[in-house]
């Protein structure tokens, strides 16, 4: 946790905040911070600053603190992926925030197996926490969006467009295809496909809304292993 990232319900008053007990098991345990002590906190949705541990109590822990940054540049891309395995969309969500992406739907696929869409990973709350993991690994206090998009073929042709907006728009598949275009200063769309790839239907409709195939070297990679190693090579990071 690089930083204690506040939420509008922790406020008490004036500049006056209380820790949840995760965060003030951090800021016991690992910190290992004292009253008068200092450490990076952010406001959900909003900004930075330092924020001074103001007292101690039962491991109860209040500390003052005022926004005086504004949040670390985001990352101008726009992530459409396939739904992955349960187990690895936490991981993956939480790199995805890391990495400063702020709109992200997770879309459906003829390879996506349907259980995928029925598994409790994929609750409101569930996503969001991994999410805010992500942001207080990079200390970034502004969430991105997330959208479930189940339905392959009604959201490409009837909300992608609008959805995706203006900028580059790159489909990251194997095969006989340039290479992907690196170091952009975006804004792009990037889709990554399930393990396999997309099915030639999907790749031919998202070419019609304005997709391009690209290939990333000739190793088929595991979607979270896909996922840090697109974006870094395509986008000149903040």
């Amino acid at each position: 946790m690089n930083l204690l990232l506040l939420h509008p319900e922790q406020h008490l008053q004036q500049d006056r905040w209380r820790l949840t007990p995760r965060q003030a098991r951090h800021v016991l345990g690992v910190l290992k911070l004292v009253e008068g002590d200092h450490c990076r906190a952010g406001l959900l949705d909003q900004g930075t600053g330092m924020a001074r541990i103001f007292s101690i109590e039962n491991n109860d822990v209040h500390i003052s603190f005022k926004v005086d940054s504004q949040p670390v540049a985001a990352l101008p891309l726009t992530l459409l992926l396939a739904l992955p395995r349960p187990k690895m969309l936490k991981r993956i969500l939480i790199d995805a925030a890391s990495l400063g992406i702020k709109r992200i739907a997770l879309l459906n696929s003829w390879k996506v197996d349907k259980s995928y869409w029925r598994t409790p990973n994929l609750k409101g709350e569930l996503l969001k926490e991994k999410l805010l993991l992500g942001l207080e690994q990079a200390g970034d206090p502004v969430l991105p969006t997330l959208t479930l998009e189940p339905r392959f073929r009604p959201f490409v042709e009837d909300r992608l467009d609008d959805w995706a907006g203006p900028g580059e728009r790159l489909l990251a598949h194997p095969g006989d295809y340039p290479e992907l275009p690196r170091g952009l200063a975006g804004p792009v769309t990037l889709a990554i496909g399930p393990e396999g790839g997309w099915t030639p239907y999907e790749i031919e409709l998202l070419q019609a809304h304005g997709f391009q195939c690209h290939r990333f070297g000739s190793r088929i990679l595991r979607v979270e292993t896909a996922l840090p190693a697109l974006v870094g090579g395509v986008m000149r990071l903040p």
